[in-house]
């Protein structure tokens, strides 16, 4: 099966991990990349976190709207779509964060809605966070959700 994984950037490392793993299990895994270098002004050079790079520099308020940040931004969001296209199922790797465990982020959740539309399996690493306000409308897309076992992903 071709699979994307989807989550928060935060837990990056854990999904090359689960990627390990469904290739292991004979699938074809994409995750999203740290592809976006830094623009001179933004460090240079090294990969850019969007979350962690905002939360550093004053907030989302301390970005005007045309900031090559959001060009940045949506250049990794249009990457990660087309991922979600190609493959026949997601994989939302959903761990703790930010005390909430089972973390789905905005973009996850437009990830979801898009796999969603495009009939794609929606497959849910962890129980979702009953403390997320959109979590009726995840599960209104009516996910596999795995409890943690990859095994369940046919």
């Amino acid at each position: 099966m071709k699979i994307t994984i989807c989550g928060s950037i935060a837990f990056y490392q854990e999904m090359e991990e689960l990627k390990e793993s469904l290739s292991s299990r004979g699938h074809e895994v994409y995750i999203p990349l740290l592809n976006n270098e830094a623009p001179a002004e933004m460090g240079g050079g090294k990969k850019i976190y969007f979350g962690k790079y905002i939360e550093d520099n004053g907030g989302i308020d301390s970005f005007l709207p045309d900031h090559q940040i959001w060009d940045l931004k949506e250049k990794a969001i249009r990457d990660h779509y087309e991922k979600i296209e190609w493959a026949d199922a997601i994989v939302v790797a959903n761990y703790e964060k930010r005390g909430l465990s089972g973390y789905v982020g905005g973009n996850t959740l437009i990830e979801i809605g898009l796999a969603f539309y495009l009939n794609k399996k929606i497959f849910i690493l962890n129980p979702v966070s009953s403390d997320i306000s959109y979590k009726q409308e995840i599960m209104g897309m009516k996910p596999v959700m795995l409890n943690g076992d990859l095994s369940l992903i046919n």
